[in-house]
């Protein structure tokens, strides 16, 4: 792997001081949201971008870059109310917190460390478009789990989904820093 884990590293690095500082801002209160909140609201960032890869003009001066790092930290969010569950009250400070991040984003590295040793890297060859497009069609699959109560027949579980956008937005990211 060229510097993928580096690479990696350093888009996580940015996330995680976005999620620290919107800790420290307003503690723990996504820890109240559901799972079907947390993935509408990975769904309206990946939609977003969607709409900014199609439009040419743009009423926001914003770009995707905050919108991929949105759908990296809601996605972690999700898997640690997975983990944990919902709460009816903010129940997590910062160093906790943070230690959950750090062992969901590690879970997940580590997936794609073990996808990018078997698919040879292929996601470098990868519009960022169909990135963005693989993120919405596994919003669309996490909803129908959702809806059917999380039951799956020969499917992965709503986890390996939220890993793989956690990736998907991760390679965005590495192919495209600055947009």
């Amino acid at each position: 792997m060229k510097n993928t884990s580096l690479e990696f590293d350093n888009v996580i690095t940015v996330c995680r001081a976005l999620f620290i500082n919107k800790m420290k801002d307003y503690g723990s209160a996504w820890r109240i949201l559901r799972l079907p909140s947390l993935t509408d609201q990975i769904f309206i960032k990946a939609q977003r971008i969607r709409s900014l890869q199609e439009n040419e003009i743009r009423k926001i001066d914003e770009d995707e870059k905050g919108e991929f790092i949105g759908i990296i930290n809601y996605s972690i969010m999700a898997l640690i109310q997975l983990e944990l569950g919902v709460v009816e009250q903010p129940d997590l400070d910062v160093e906790k917190a943070i230690q959950l991040y750090d062992a969901k984003v590690k879970l997940t590295k580590d997936l794609m460390e073990a996808k990018n040793h078997d698919y040879g890297e292929a996601w470098r060859e990868m519009r960022i478009s169909s990135l963005t497009d693989l993120i919405l069609q596994k919003l669309l699959r996490v909803k129908q789990i959702e809806d059917n109560k999380g039951a799956t027949l020969v499917s992965e579980g709503i986890d390996a989904n939220y890993q793989d956008m956690i990736n998907y937005a991760v390679f965005a990211l590495i192919l495209n820093p600055n947009k």
